[in-house]
């Protein structure tokens, strides 16, 4: 999983108990980022959280990150960015602040549009001329796009990215189409996000297995 947009967080940990209790507030963004599962950004002045919970914060929103919302994946490509808060010179603690991190990251994550993500490959087929046609037809029914296609005497090499989830059992098919002649390789390419339809019926599995689980 994943966010599309930035979106702010302004959230405090509050609780009260028979001894001392835990405070601590959080404010800042969370933003999409490019290259990087995770980037953690401290922008706090004249002490607003205590030097000593910085780190805390940082726990958090890794903890938060290990699950997604949206069907329960780890989400990836988030900058958390922190620029104000509060703590209690009694009840403030690295817990209080690791929770106040978390509730922040769940009350932005919501806002921040955020989307499934799917892994795709590099696929790689040599295949006969012959046989390009099927080959073509066998990736583009695979949600695949064809990237680059050369030929080489009576050999075409066709590239293109297809989403993992489609790539199961290609190699029987491959064999099928080509009489055994082609061969594919494939290695991972990028995180893309999945189409709609897709999302959606996802989301609905992760539900109705969460309210199984919870019976």
């Amino acid at each position: 999983e994943t966010i599309t947009q930035r979106a702010d967080f302004n959230y405090t940990h509050k609780k009260q108990t028979g001894g001392s209790g835990q405070y601590g507030r959080v404010a800042g963004y969370i933003e999409p980022i490019r290259d990087k599962t995770y980037e953690f950004v401290d922008q706090i002045r004249g002490g607003a959280i205590p030097n000593e919970f910085i780190p805390s914060c940082d726990k958090g929103f890794r903890i938060a990150m290990e699950r997604g919302t949206l069907i329960g994946f780890p989400v990836t490509n988030v900058r958390c960015l922190i620029n104000d808060g509060q703590s209690h010179s009694v009840d403030s603690s690295d817990i209080a602040f690791q929770l106040a991190a978390i509730g922040a990251f769940r009350e932005a994550y919501e806002k921040a549009k955020p989307t499934i993500l799917e892994p795709i490959m590099k696929v790689v087929v040599e295949t006969p001329n012959e046989f390009q046609g099927n080959v073509f037809a066998s990736l583009n029914q695979r949600r695949g796009i064809i990237v680059a296609n050369t030929e080489n005497g009576t050999f075409s090499r066709v590239e293109a990215e297809v989403p993992l989830s489609e790539m199961f059992g290609y190699s029987t098919v491959l064999r099928s189409l080509t009489q055994g002649k082609a061969e594919f390789s494939m290695e991972f390419e990028k995180y893309a996000r999945v189409p709609t339809s897709l999302a959606e019926q996802l989301r609905k599995e992760y539900l109705e297995k969460r309210k199984k689980e919870q019976k």
